[in-house]
């Protein structure tokens, strides 16, 4: 018997979920030295600026 597809129908003018990214930052402690990561939702447009 075949499935059943199921269309993602959804309107092109908004971007919703699609408009962000999460990004990953590898940031070094100044007390301890040890290094830890930072996570952000940023928009697509903005993830070099970040990085700067």
């Amino acid at each position: 018997m075949a499935k059943k597809s199921v269309a993602g129908f959804r309107d092109k003018t908004t971007t919703t979920g699609r408009s962000h990214t999460k990004v990953i930052k590898m940031v070094k402690s100044p007390e301890t030295g040890a290094y830890g990561f930072k996570e952000e939702m940023v928009l697509n447009d903005q993830v070099k600026d970040y990085f700067k």
